[in-house]
């Protein structure tokens, strides 16, 4: 049997990253790795009801951003409380892309992935 594990971004700027997963979806690190020569720091993002983890690897020596190309991938998540996220993410001005007719929107993190917020339904 397979079961999911967790989704993995690359990130360059890792309190940046925490700071906006915490302002904008309530993710906290539920567990973390550091390599033993400090290349890299591994922090796993859960929301404390699921058993899902957003990976965040920072690598610790890495100056520039990520080439994203397409970003044909993003990560979703739901919510009973639609408009006030809406508004919420609005105010932060991380809103990337808005699909009235579907009901959705996209925000953007701080490495330029998109992370869609769709409604409970």
């Amino acid at each position: 049997m397979i079961t999911f594990n967790h989704f993995n971004f690359n990130v360059l700027d890792l309190e940046k990253s925490l700071k906006f997963y915490k302002e904008a979806l309530g993710l906290f690190p539920v567990r973390e790795k550091t390599a033993a020569d400090g290349s890299f720091r591994l922090v796993y993002l859960g929301d404390g009801k699921t058993d899902f983890t957003l990976e965040l690897t920072y690598l610790t020596d890495r100056t520039e951003p990520y080439n994203l190309g397409e970003c044909e991938f993003h990560l979703a998540f739901h919510t009973d409380e639609y408009e006030e996220c809406y508004k919420k993410h609005k105010e932060m001005g991380v809103i990337c892309f808005e699909n009235p007719g579907m009901g959705i929107y996209f925000i953007s993190d701080p490495d330029g992935y998109w992370l869609e917020i769709v409604p409970a339904r």
